[in-house]
């Protein structure tokens, strides 16, 4: 695992798979001082990169994790599920979720 500050588009090539995980923030977006930054420097290596989305927000209603998941299919991603969202902390629902994910990439 590894924080926004420390992963970005030269350590791509060094896995066959990637999940990506980031709260909301502000008006539903990316967390915009270290992940968003990280992500975008990313994007141009997405074509064809198998990953999977997840995270949380404490207030609308999902919107930024369905813009961002639009973005990666446009980027060219193989989306290996179902991103994974929940609305503050994760319930059992969405510890199971997350599982499930970790097993689709793999």
């Amino acid at each position: 695992m590894l924080t926004a500050s420390a992963f970005g588009a030269d350590k791509m090539d060094g896995y066959d798979a990637i999940a990506f995980g980031c709260p909301a923030m502000g008006a539903e977006e990316l967390e915009e001082s270290e992940f968003a930054p990280m992500f975008s420097s990313c994007e141009a290596k997405l074509n064809g990169k198998k990953i999977a989305l997840f995270g949380s927000y404490g207030w609308g209603d999902g919107e930024w994790m369905r813009s961002w998941e639009e973005t990666c299919k446009n980027d060219g991603a193989d989306l290996a599920c179902d991103f994974v969202i929940c609305n503050e902390a994760p319930d059992g629902d969405a510890i199971a979720a997350c599982k499930e994910l970790g097993a689709a990439l793999v």
